[in-house]
């Protein structure tokens, strides 16, 4: 089996292309991400120009994550980005772990199906904009990149999870036969001369730099310098050495080396590493910044581990459900932290019932759900009534303090993160391991702040969902359950809520049977999209259910329904169209209240907006007049009746929306008017991110159609009268 870490059959033809095109278009850092089976997430497996450890952040990205790399595979294009401003403005998440002057692209690999997406970082020396050029360059290469994909998938030689990307080398090609002069010539220079490689490893000391920096070179070489040089254990210094790495930019930072030796320390990248001048600082720094320094008994935390945490709070904040928090922590928090398990749990009526898990069989999970809160006797009781999380290390370790805790999982490590937010307690996360695992300090801080940050989002999820089910449940209770049978028509009908606020709206619809050869068509959009639109949605409804039964003409019914809702002065405008059915009289009577007009599509394919005179909307003016307009109906017509989140789009004429939706609709096969809902829903705007419910019926004439006749309250068709 083939890991992502290790070169698989046929993976140096796929790295040789990817490195060539990260040269070729003058990028200084290259990342290729693999869209996984399902395609809900993207997965790094390349990367060219930095340590995999920068990447941390991004091995994972969801395709729904507001990040150029999904965006260019969603939408199918290429996201440039062509400065830290414009990256702060379009991507904030990004930015905050991200703070460097750079410009970047992300282009969607796309080839016998979509592959992922290549991210390309540029210094910012270079133009902030991409020519058309640079733009066909990338595309080709996008292209090169899939159909090699293609083929690799063909051979079952994709690149595999194995736990992070694997890094393609630069390449340099230069020759080791001027090393002896170089390093003489560094000799020569003042102060002290040094080379880290991209991964931040020593490669190079002179004596000066030895000299300086207080230790030998044979003590400094292959080792990263906050490691092996204690009082450079600061992520302010490893910040500044990725600044370098990421923005291809010198940098400066003065360091001092105990007991009062300050250096001005001066690093200068490039594709293949770093050169380092150490030079003795010409200014002491003011007193309060050394007495600023106190002594740590532990190590502070790693800057790539304050980048993640700093990525993952900002993903936290955009969560909405509880099962996007399972989520996030299942994609993202787990590699990060390598666990091979999780269980995540809510706090509910004095017990933990499990919400989500990752890594643990159905039946472990069945003997887990439902642990008591009030518990000493467990790890996650313990953890939840304290306050304090618990780590341990091997099972022994779990044994010796928790002897009657059950071990049915078979994992040999755990960390218990007891989620608490406003000193109530919410659940509890647990991340656990296969093989044995120690949890050093900084690990153990980094888990526990990010255990808060869990429990707000959770806390703010749970909410959040409750609301939801409140709104969905009164939006299915005002929308009709069924449609009535009406011998000579097929009907079909959809409602779909918007994607971002409440899931709840003010679009309605509605088919009235007015005995054995009539009906009534009604849909209408009152503004908003709360609970308050919800409930006029339903008096408008019942309004216009009753004046219809009572056989008022369409420009009556509006008229009467028009009157209650100025009697009710509820501040909120609804749009509506009324349509009467006559299937005797072979004619369709409509009169609308500023609603967009209905789709007609005749037998021959011919659609096109019904030519309406419109009214004004409802609730306005109490003396409105609505204009009544006439066409006869045709064995085998079709009637589409829709709101206008279906058409409208900020920028685009919605006669033209319009249009272009009765074009759609005389394309489409009308045979099965559910598939038909389908595909207008699928090439209209239902798809995506919606900022507007919608709402769409679809009424065929059929002369031949006899429905069968509705169930009893047995479940048994009655028979016909």
């Amino acid at each position: 089996m083939t890991s992502a870490a290790d070169p698989a059959v046929g993976d140096g033809e796929l790295d040789a292309e990817f490195a060539e095109t990260v040269r070729r278009t003058g990028a200084s850092i290259g990342a290729l991400f693999l869209l996984e089976p399902g395609g809900r997430l993207l997965r790094l497996g390349l990367l060219y120009g930095v340590p995999a450890e920068f990447a941390a952040p991004w091995t994972r990205v969801s395709m729904t994550a507001p990040a150029p790399v999904a965006d260019a595979v969603r939408e199918d294009r290429i996201v440039w980005v062509g400065s830290q401003e414009q990256m702060a403005r379009s991507y904030p998440r990004t930015a905050m772990v991200l703070p460097f002057p750079l410009a970047l692209a992300a282009a969607p690999v796309s080839g016998g199906r979509r592959r992922g997406s290549l991210l390309l970082i540029w210094p910012a020396s270079r133009p902030p904009y991409m020519t058309a050029r640079e733009r066909g360059n990338i595309a080709s290469s996008c292209m090169r990149l899939a159909r090699l994909l293609d083929d690799a998938d063909a051979h079952g030689r994709v690149p595999a999870d194995g736990g992070g990307p694997r890094v393609v080398a630069a390449g340099t090609g230069r020759s080791d036969g001027p090393a002896m002069a170089a390093a003489d010539f560094a000799e020569r220079l003042p102060g002290g001369s040094c080379a880290l490689d991209l991964e931040g490893r020593f490669t190079y000391l002179s004596s000066g730099a030895c000299e300086l920096l207080g230790c030998e070179a044979g003590m400094l070489l292959g080792t990263l310098p906050w490691q092996s040089l204690r009082w450079l254990d600061d992520p302010t210094y490893e910040d500044r050495y990725r600044a370098a790495v990421i923005s291809r930019e010198p940098v400066s930072f003065t360091a001092c080396r105990p007991p009062g030796h300050w250096l001005d320390i001066h690093l200068y990248p490039d594709a293949s590493g770093i050169s380092i001048r150490i030079l003795p600082s010409g200014e002491q720094p003011p007193a309060a910044a050394e007495a600023g320094r106190s002594p740590r008994t532990v190590a502070p935390a790693r800057a790539g581990r304050l980048y993640q945490l700093t990525h993952l709070a900002a993903a936290l904040t955009e969560v909405v459900g509880v099962q996007d928090v399972i989520d996030l922590v299942a994609d993202q928090i787990m590699p990060a932290f390598g666990a091979q398990g999780l269980v995540l749990s809510r706090a509910d009526a004095g017990r933990l019932r499990i919400t989500g898990h990752r890594g643990y069989s159905r039946e472990t999970v069945e003997r887990l759900d439902g642990l008591p809160l009030d518990t000493d006797f467990t790890p996650a009781g313990r953890a939840l009534s304290s306050g304090i999380p618990a780590f341990f290390a091997d099972p022994g370790e779990m044994r010796r303090i928790y002897p009657e805790a059950p071990l049915v999982s078979g994992k040999q490590a755990w960390a218990f993160l007891p989620l608490i937010t406003s000193g109530r307690p919410v659940g509890c996360c647990v991340l656990s391991y296969d093989q044995p695992h120690v949890f050093p300090a900084e690990e153990r801080a980094v888990l526990t702040s990010l255990a808060g940050l869990v429990a707000q989002a959770l806390d703010r999820a749970s909410l959040y969902d409750t609301k939801l089910e409140l709104a969905h449940g009164l939006q299915q209770a005002l929308l009709p359950r069924t449609l009535p049978r009406v011998a000579g028509l097929r009907v079909a009908a959809r409602y779909v809520p918007a994607t971002r606020g409440m899931d709840i709206g003010g679009d309605f619809y509605d088919l009235i049977r007015l005995g054995d050869t009539a009906a009534a068509a009604v849909i209408g959009d009152v503004q908003g999209h709360n609970v308050a639109a919800a409930a006029l949605m339903g008096q408008v409804r019942t309004g216009v259910y009753a004046h219809a039964t009572l056989g008022a003409p369409p420009d009556r019914v509006l008229a009467q329904t028009n009157q209650l809702l100025t009697d009710l002065a509820p501040d909120l405008f609804t749009s509506c169209l009324y349509a009467h059915l006559d299937l005797a009289g072979r004619r369709v009577t409509l009169a609308t209240a500023g609603h967009p007009p209905p789709l007609l599509r005749l037998p021959d394919g011919a659609t096109a907006p019904v030519d309406l005179v419109p009214g004004p909307l409802l609730g306005i003016d109490p003396d409105a007049v609505f204009p009544v307009t006439e066409v006869p109906i045709t064995p085998g017509m079709t009637l589409a009746f829709y709101t206008d989140g279906l058409v409208e789009t900020p920028g685009v004429d919605l006669d033209d929306s319009i249009a272009d939706l009765a074009r759609h609709l005389g394309a489409a096969d009308d045979r099965d008017l559910e598939r038909l809902i389908d595909d207008l829903l699928t090439k209209g705007k239902a798809v995506g991110q919606r900022t507007d419910d919608i709402a769409l019926l679809l009424i065929r004439h059929d002369p031949s159609h006899r429905p069968p006749p509705p169930p009893d309250t047995d479940g048994r068709p009655r028979a016909p009268r």
